[in-house]
């Protein structure tokens, strides 16, 4: 979901420097006013600007933040419970954090200790994370498969047909 906030922001910004725009159209507008103008003008250009690409910074990294969080451990307990605006909230206080807002970096912590994101939130909810026993045989399985693999295989010269290593 979209920053409100922030994407009225960057909208109001972009009509200020649109009216700033048309202002300086004026043919009255002459000497110190019209360069006043065109400086508030230009801070308006720039203010909708960064907004715009604070818009798509964040959206970015929410989408990364989310991903990533979902394939943690403790995503099976958030379903389970059923905490996914929880975990949405979150992502936003953290990608603002992430910006630089240091108030947004409060709140993140907070969520993060409540959604078991830490070490210490993980004992105070109770949760252990166990091994994934059936992910371990299937990477010991592919690891035996490859090594027996590469034993059957052996290079060839191509200039005399001959295996590397046959005399």
């Amino acid at each position: 979901m979209d920053d409100v906030v922030l994407i009225t922001r960057r909208d109001m910004a972009m009509r200020k420097a649109d009216d700033l725009e048309l202002a300086l159209l004026e043919p009255n507008l002459k000497g110190r006013a019209k360069v006043t103008a065109e400086k508030k003008a230009d801070a308006a250009r720039e203010a909708a600007l960064i907004l715009t690409k604070q818009v798509e910074a964040q959206k970015k990294i929410e989408g990364e933040l989310w991903r990533g969080l979902w394939r943690t451990p403790q995503a099976t307990m958030w379903q389970r419970m059923s905490w996914t605006r929880e975990v949405a909230q979150y992502v936003r206080w953290k990608s603002r954090a992430e910006a630089g807002d240091l108030d947004a970096a409060k709140e993140a912590r907070q969520l993060a200790d409540r959604l078991g994101l830490t070490p210490l939130s993980m004992v105070r909810l109770r949760w252990e994370v166990g091994t994934d026993e059936v992910a371990e045989t299937r990477q010991a399985r592919a690891a035996t498969q490859q090594s027996s693999t590469r034993r059957r295989l052996r290079v060839v010269d191509p200039d005399n047909g001959k295996a590397a290593g046959d005399g």
